[in-house]
């Protein structure tokens, strides 16, 4: 087929379509009219010779053909939006953009009273906004570019994106300086294992993180804890670690945060738990955008440990269609 007879903005609707799965959100996203969408649909099988999607209860299903273009069309697209986007300079002391980062409850405890406090100084007129990284379209708002960033543990980002990484940090116990296990509120003390497990605790999901990887390590040495408490972030955790005599297992600059704020002290484990190693994350379209190289940049700045390989690494190699998500 001679590309130069076909309407490229066919495909831009076919990418949305492999994107949102259904044509009222397509419309929405574009700002068409959903016959609009359906005619562009309609004009690209006829084209194609192809039904290219077929309705279902689940929504518009890509058929075998469409999923074959789903990735030259996406890095297509993708490679003409990096053109459009390049700039000579971004310069921060003048830029008035916004950017949209996506983190843990955790994360935004850590990262944003620096990241607030460095961008005033650094970017005067540029803004941020926040999102979560449990919102279940967080793969295909970063691929759309409606999200630039996200820092965390975020296994569900390990495919299919660019990353760097921040800072390895190990998993502490983390209780109020008067609990029994404190040791009259000592800066250091070894706390045992008997200790530990018969303990009353709080475990924290953290749903959308890879945190949950200390209760699979504990479990699989066959520890069992008590758990007082479920809880589904780090939020709430230093007001009630303060007020009563459950202990946490915590990412340890987590921990670093809270504990004068809630007069809490921190103990090492008394069982070996695997590191966690932060990144941050951001898709193929944005890679050679200068402000958001800059962003990058700012951001390893501020929290990137001389320790950590400075390089940016790409699983773009992995792919998952839209129709095909696991």
């Amino acid at each position: 087929m001679d590309v130069a007879k076909l309407d490229l903005n066919l495909l831009v609707v076919f990418h949305q379509l492999l994107l949102h799965k259904r044509v009222s959100a397509v419309a929405a996203a574009m700002g068409m009219s959903q016959p609009a969408v359906s005619s562009a649909l309609g004009r690209l099988r006829a084209r194609l010779g192809d039904d290219l999607f077929l309705r279902t209860q689940a929504g518009m299903e890509p058929t075998p053909y469409a999923l074959r273009l789903a990735e030259p069309v996406a890095a297509a697209l993708d490679g003409l939006q990096q053109a459009l986007n390049v700039r000579a300079a971004f310069d921060p002391l003048l830029s008035t953009r916004r950017f949209t980062i996506a983190l843990t409850d955790v994360g935004e405890m850590y990262f944003l009273p620096v990241l607030v406090e460095a961008l005033k100084r650094a970017a005067p007129a540029v803004t941020l906004e926040v999102l979560s990284v449990t919102q279940p379209l967080l793969k295909d708002d970063m691929a759309a570019g409606r999200i630039d960033l996200a820092l965390g543990l975020l296994p569900q980002l390990q495919a299919g994106f660019f990353q760097q990484a921040l800072f390895r940090q190990k998993y502490i116990c983390l209780m109020r300086n008067t609990h029994p296990l404190a040791g009259n509120g000592k800066r250091t003390g070894k706390l045992t294992l008997a200790a530990f497990s018969s303990a009353e605790h709080v475990r924290v999901v953290a749903a959308g993180t890879g945190h949950g990887r200390v209760d699979l390590a504990l479990a699989q040495k066959k520890l069992h804890r008590q758990f007082r408490l479920t809880v589904p972030h780090y939020v709430a955790l230093g007001d009630v670690l303060s007020h009563s005599d459950l202990i946490a297992t915590v990412p340890e600059r987590f921990a670093d945060r809270v504990l004068a704020p809630f007069g809490l002290v921190k103990r090492d484990l008394p069982i070996a738990v695997d590191d966690s190693a932060i990144h941050q994350f951001w898709h193929s379209r944005l890679h050679r955008d200068p402000g958001h190289q800059w962003l990058r940049q700012w951001v390893h700045t501020l929290f990137g440990d001389a320790n950590m390989p400075n390089h940016e690494e790409s699983t773009q190699a992995v792919f998952i269609s839209p129709g095909r998500r696991r």
